[in-house]
């Protein structure tokens, strides 16, 4: 991951959550229904790993938001 996004991937990190929570399901649901790991949930939400297009567009199809509002930093 580059340095200079790390801030970007923070906050897409704290959107993923948020959204996440809001729908009322845990990191092991989603990574189940995302098809990948837990930890790898995990390490999305902290930004320590990037991620796919597919699994931000399949992420986006399960939590039922866009990808505009998940990449809505201004909070």
């Amino acid at each position: 991951m580059d340095k200079a996004y790390r801030e970007s991937y923070r906050k897409l990190g704290l959107n993923i959550a948020f959204y996440r929570k809001d729908r009322g399901l845990t990191q092991m649901q989603l990574a189940e229904l995302l098809d990948i790991d837990r930890s790898h949930m995990s390490a999305i939400e902290l930004a320590t790993v990037g991620v796919s297009l597919d699994v931000i567009f399949k992420m986006c199809s399960i939590l039922n938001v866009s990808p505009k509002e998940l990449f809505d930093f201004r909070n």
